[in-house]
């Protein structure tokens, strides 16, 4: 075991025991000097409701915490501003969103990506439905919540806190809350762009019902929440395989996969609060959270090998010996004509002869359920002392189905090839002109165009399945105790622990789909859909079906694949958790200003160990297995402060320094290996990083966490009785250490080598590793203001504009050089202009973000980083509530998102017509009712 008590850790405290010595030096001092006003201002209390009450609400919040945060409040009983949790957290100063098909689902703060936020649900951390730690937002109805804080700088009461931040988000306390509340609402939804694949809809519906009371003389406080969506989106992809080098020294296009995506996700959540506070000093509180989620998406579409395309031959040499012309024996490879176009070194327009297209049908299925419990129990023994048990438990079960199925004119070397026409747009896609009919059901058949997996299947696979099945659960137990201090510059004092106990497994299944005997399967008439157009990429339309209800048919043999890496893709991860903390809050003056704030440490001891499977292709579907496991243990020191110092009526000084951490990906942490030994390198001198007999790739067990020494400072002035506020603040990370791709030498003794005896039992295995680190920096404006402030004929009109520069460096390996961190944009801004008076309300909000290296699904469905587009995308939303009268209570809405059609697009090599994804989404329009009562 290693204990990291680094020397930046020690200058940390004690700059905190440094600060604290100070503010009573200072304080004693101000004490004799400093009049103390007897009487508190009062100051007239305004009502608002809507946009307007959320503002001044999550502005209020903002300036009364101890860190520096970032928060939203809903407008009302179940009205968060934005239609997902995602979308409003992205309107935050310094945070952003990368949308995955069309939607917010993963954030970034302060640059850093969704590895290094951590998300808690009411205080506690919570499961994810992904194969890492990163949540994914929308699995979160964003009406069952009250609020979401972002914590950008942790204190350290703080359990599970991120390196890049920490996202709260809140239920409801129906005694707080403090009256009764019935509240249901509605929304019809709709895409512009239609429902692009037959079987599937371009509309939806999200309705919630919440109910908030309280009994028992305000003892008894329960709210209740149900909220439901089925929400379809559309997409128009374009996917390029990549950008070879052609033989004349230009690139061009190696393969595309164009197709048109459908898809409906449902989801119903349950939230649940009930409360019991039956005198000053005992409060428990027990809450449940239930989701169902079910996204399905439909993908149909053509691929085009071309320039990586390949040739198939019944014999060796039968190609060439018939002068590459197609017959029973010869399918030749692509072939680009004489007099294609060139455009700075790109060929952007020409023609393919030898085209062998493959027609997809495909569908992507996931099942999630989330568990999330928690049980929290407050005494107060005396006017001293307050004690705090809480128990929480969380757990997420996923199942997909990833299915592709391949189409064409024939198997393999049979069938009819095509001649395309192609032409590069200036948006980076690819329009072609085709020759064949591929919506003809009597020319297109299910089979192996290209004879892909023929080593599992004879003649070649004619689609694949991917069933992977994970689950992930947490149990946690925290007891704390906190004293009320007399004596400044103390107001608090706090100790706890917290123990928390995750494992996450990951299953994986992936079959061969066949045809039985070999051969073609002309698709049954039963399973006939109308066929997909594909007019946007210049084919007319493909051949459509259901390509589940072929698999579940029986038309199609399953063969389960029995090659090592997909058995080395199995894995558990469990992680024993024990944290310690202090923490002291700050109540105190310096040298005369008020001054808040707290000062802490948490001891984290971490118990790590993985199982799972390291495995060998011993021949074509034939593999060598054992079970594996690692594992390590680690104490770090966490030391944190956070200072307030009120310069100013309503202007603050905020200055925090922190030690962070950030728990490395948990598939990263897998035990499992893929291993080869190569006997024809299993001589005598042979040298483990040399020419050793043996090589892997694998996870690392035995990982470290990320950590950063992370000082911020921000000065806010707020204004017109805090309805409006102005902000400055900078940030510096010091990354310690970054997790890479590194080769290391492994000892395989012990590994099965088919009955061969090693003569050395060492080689090098690509696993990921601890590196060295860099650094992170930045700067944050934000202002929110009415605009009444500067004219009373301008009441109701009010705006809310933040900007972020950010730049970084990360240098894990020393013998490679620097790179910015992945997911960083360097540039976003944030802006948003609202109206609300009498019932009426608009709004209109735009979010700018720059280029950023970004996570994509890669081949496999295994994550890529790639070079993600600038994109600034629009909403608006326009409303009214009927104030008063019979209808007091009621409002309805419009809302249109993506309002200017702003695709998704990545490319390659910096070069931004090398696109490898381009997605066009459509508009998405919604209609709604809401009654309150």
């Amino acid at each position: 075991m290693r204990t990291p008590i680094t020397r930046r850790a020690r200058l940390l405290a004690g700059g905190a025991l440094g600060a604290i010595g100070l503010m009573a030096f200072a304080g004693a001092a101000a004490a004799q000097t400093t009049p103390q006003d007897p009487e508190a201002t009062e100051v007239d209390e305004v009502i608002v409701t809507g946009i307007r009450a959320s503002v001044e609400a999550s502005i209020s919040a903002k300036a009364s915490n101890t860190s520096i945060v970032e928060v939203i409040t809903a407008e009302d009983i179940g009205k968060l501003p934005d239609v997902s949790i995602a979308e409003s957290l992205a309107r935050l100063p310094g945070v952003t969103s990368q949308r995955l098909d069309g939607r917010s689902q993963l954030i970034s703060i302060r640059g850093l990506g969704p590895d290094f936020t951590t998300a808690l649900l009411n205080g506690r951390e919570l499961v994810t439905t992904g194969d890492n730690r990163g949540v994914e937002f929308d699995q979160f109805p964003s009406e069952l919540l009250g609020s979401v804080v972002v914590y950008k700088t942790p204190d350290a009461r703080l359990i599970g806190q991120g390196l890049a931040g920490t996202v709260d988000m809140r239920t409801l306390r129906p005694l707080a809350y403090g009256r009764q509340a019935i509240a249901a609402n509605y929304r019809h939804e709709w895409n512009d762009i239609g429902a692009l694949n037959s079987g599937t809809t371009d509309s939806g519906d999200r309705f919630t019902l919440s109910y908030i009371d309280q009994f028992a003389d305000n003892t008894i406080g329960v709210a209740l929440g149900y909220a439901h969506m089925s929400s379809p989106y559309q997409s128009e992809r374009f996917n390029a395989w990549g950008y070879p080098t052609y033989s004349d020294g230009n690139l061009l296009t190696g393969g595309v996969k164009p197709y048109v995506m459908s898809s409906e996700l449902q989801r119903d959540g349950y939230m649940g609060v009930l409360e019991w506070r039956p005198n000053d000093r005992f409060h428990t509180t027990f809450d449940a959270f239930y989701s169902e989620f079910e996204n399905t998406q439909v993908l149909r579409g053509i691929e085009f090998p071309l320039a990586w395309g390949g040739s198939a031959e019944a014999t060796p040499g039968a190609c060439a010996a018939g002068g590459n012309v197609q017959s029973p024996v010869c399918r030749p490879g692509p072939s680009l004509r004489p007099g294609y176009t060139v455009e700075d070194g790109l060929i952007v327009a020409g023609t393919w002869d030898h085209i062998k297209g493959v027609v997809r049908n495909d569908l992507n299925k996931r099942d999630s359920n989330i568990t999330a419990l928690g049980w929290n129990t407050e005494f107060v023994a005396n006017d001293e002392w307050t004690f705090d048990l809480d128990l929480n438990y969380s757990k997420v079960e996923r199942n997909d189905i990833i299915l592709e199925t391949n189409a064409g004119t024939g198997r393999n070397i049979n069938g009819a090839l095509d001649t395309l026409g192609f032409e590069l747009t200036d948006d980076g896609v690819t329009r072609f002109s085709s020759q064949l009919d591929y919506a003809d059901p009597n020319l297109i058949r299910i089979t192996s165009a290209q004879g892909w997996g023929g080593d599992v299947i004879p003649g070649g696979q004619v689609g694949y399945m991917n069933t992977p099945v994970v689950t992930d659960e947490i149990k946690g137990v925290r007891l704390s105790a906190t004293r009320t201090a007399y004596d400044a510059p103390f107001r608090s004092v706090e100790f706890g622990v917290n123990l928390q106990e995750r494992q996450k497994d990951f299953v994986n299944d992936q079959y061969y789909l066949g045809v039985p005997g070999g051969g073609d399967l002309f698709v049954p008439a039963s399973l006939l859909l109308a066929p997909t157009d594909l007019g946007y990429l210049g084919i007319s339309e493909v051949l459509s079906y259901d390509a589940l209800g072929v698999v579940n048919s029986g038309a199609l043999d399953l063969v389960r694949n029995p090659n090592a890496d997909v058995i080395a893709g199995n894995w558990a991860v469990t992680e024993r958790v024990s944290t310690a903390y202090a923490i002291a809050d700050i109540d105190h003056t310096l040298f005369g200003l008020p001054l808040t704030g707290n000062v802490g440490v948490q001891l984290v001891y971490t118990d790590q160990s993985s199982d799972g499977f390291s495995a060998r292709q011993v021949g074509p579907g034939v593999s060598e297995t054992i079970a594996v496991s690692g594992g390590d243990s680690y104490l770090e020191v966490l030391p944190s402060s956070n200072f307030i110092l009120e310069v100013r009526d309503d202007t603050f000084v905020r200055f925090a320094l922190a030690r962070t951490l950030a728990r490395t990906r948990m598939d990263d942490m897998r035990a499992s290996r893929n291993y080869s030994f190569n006997v024809a390198n299993n001589i005598p001198g042979a040298q483990p990083d040399v020419n050793s007999p043996w090589s892997a790739s694998s996870g690392n067990p035995q990982l470290r966490p990320y950590i950063a020494d992370v000082a911020d400072i921000s000065i806010e002035k707020y204004f017109a009785n805090r309805r409006g506020y102005v902000s400055l603040a900078g940030f510096y990370k010091h990354l310690e250490t970054f997790v890479y791709t590194n080769n290391q030498i492994m000892d395989f003794t012990g590994y099965p080598t088919g009955g061969v005896t090693p003569v050395i039992n060492q080689g090098i295995s690509s696993a990921p590793d601890n590196g060295e680190g860099g650094w992170i920096q930045g700067l944050e404006f934000a202002v929110s203001a009415p605009l009444d402030i500067f004219h009373p004929v301008l009441e109701g009109f009010g705006f809310m504009f933040s900007a972020s520069a950010t730049d970084s460096e990360i240098q894990p390996d020393p013998a490679q050089a620097p790179t910015a961190l992945p997911g960083l944009s360097e540039t976003v801004v944030n802006g948003t202009v609202y109206y609300e008076r009498g019932g009426f309300e608009a709004r209109m909000s735009s979010r700018y973000r720059s280029d950023f290296l970004g996570e994509v699904a890669g081949f496999g469905n295994g994550r890529t980083l790639r070079s993600v587009a600038a994109e600034t995308v629009v909403d608006a939303q326009i409303g009214y509530a009927f104030e008063s009268g019979p209808l007091d209570g009621l409002s309805i809405l419009a809302q249109v998102n993506n309002v200017t059609d702003e695709p998704f697009k990545t490319f390659e090599n910096g070069d931004e017509r090398r696109t490898i994804d381009y997605q066009s989404y459509g508009r998405t329009f919604a209609i709604g009712i809401n009654y309150r009562y």
